[in-house]
């Protein structure tokens, strides 16, 4: 055979080939089914306001022990600072840290320097996941990077950026503004689902990842995992979930392998059945949450991977289909 006529039964291979993938009734060039409905919300009436962070420096208590809930004694990283070789879509799970955050950790003290102040409380409310962040100060000045997550108690909100390198520019006290966007959010096209710490920025992102309302008026979205509410812990009866966080245990080896939770990574969508956060974190039969995961594991009773509310349907009006890429690496970070 010469070349020619190799090279043209090539292309009419891949031509046959692309043309079967295309008809195919099984295949899909979008993730989105046809006879989702686009989601709508108040899009125009939300309030875009800056707010300001700062690289907070890493925090241990003293002594620095913490008590495990097997009575195991362990001293690890935790909270704060920048952390290099943990970001969103690694593992929440497999690493020797407690509380870790990943990328980087902003806050705002206030000039009270008080985590409680109104200064505070405005940044890590008002900031949503997905919004984007410039940095303002430092070696890394000009670059932008997306709210990742929120964490309660020490009130901290986690930034990564597609480029982790520009990381390794920054210093802890460099200064970041947050163009908060999502507060406020009401869905106009799906009844009984309520949306919180969500910005439009991700909301696009779902939807191109197959987020829509189905027929009969569900919110259809995917999630990498499914938890049951009953073995949520930390954060549970708090009055609201506009901050702050909600932890996984996993502390029962039965409950860990038959869900997967060994899986969970840093970023990832998730639905915790059971669980309605409509005005505070309470266990509910037939109630569904989605969030998603914004830092690690904890040997201390109660605790875990921590979860950040994006929306909750008391009445579980609420469609799960599995997407392992449920993840915000995948969703706004490449």
């Amino acid at each position: 055979m010469n070349r020619t006529f190799i090279n043209n039964f090539k292309v009419i291979v891949l031509s046959s080939l692309v043309i079967i993938l295309i008809f195919n009734p099984l295949f899909t060039l979008h993730s989105q089914p046809n006879d989702l409905t686009r989601v709508e919300y108040n899009k125009d009436k939300l309030v875009k306001m800056a707010v300001i962070g700062y690289i907070a420096e890493a925090r241990l208590g003293s002594p620095p022990y913490r008590v495990g809930a097997d009575g195991s004694i362990g001293i690890f990283p935790a909270t704060g600072s920048i952390t290099y070789n943990f970001r969103t879509g690694d593992s929440a799970v497999d690493l020797a840290g407690d509380h870790v955050e990943p990328a980087v950790t902003l806050y705002n003290p206030g000039p009270s320097d008080d985590r409680r102040s109104a200064e505070s409380r405005a940044f890590n409310v008002l900031s949503c996941i997905g919004n984007d962040v410039k940095v303002l100060t430092g070696e890394a000045k000009g670059e932008h990077g997306v709210v990742i997550g929120k964490h309660g108690g020490s009130e901290h909100v986690m930034v990564d950026f597609k480029n982790p390198e520009v990381m390794k520019k920054m210093i802890p006290g460099d200064k970041m503004q947050v163009y908060a966007w999502g507060v406020g959010m009401q869905l106009l096209n799906v009844d009984k689902v309520k949306a919180m710490n969500m910005s439009p920025q991700l909301m696009e992102a779902l939807t191109e990842a197959g987020m829509g309302i189905t027929a009969d008026g569900k919110l259809r979205i995917g999630a990498a995992l499914t938890i049951p509410g009953k073995i949520m812990g930390s954060g549970l009866g708090s009055d609201h979930v506009y901050s702050g966080d909600y932890d996984i245990q996993m502390f029962d080896d039965k409950m860990v392998e038959k869900y997967g939770l060994d899986k969970l990574r840093f970023g990832d969508i998730v639905a915790i059945t059971n669980a309605d956060h409509s005005y505070g974190r309470i266990y509910r039969t037939g109630a569904i949450t989605i969030g998603v995961v914004t830092h690690s594991n904890s040997i201390v009773a109660g605790h875990g991977p921590g979860f950040t509310t994006l929306f909750t349907s008391t009445e579980g009006n609420i469609e799960i289909f599995n997407d392992p890429k449920a993840n915000l690496k995948y969703l706004l970070l490449e």
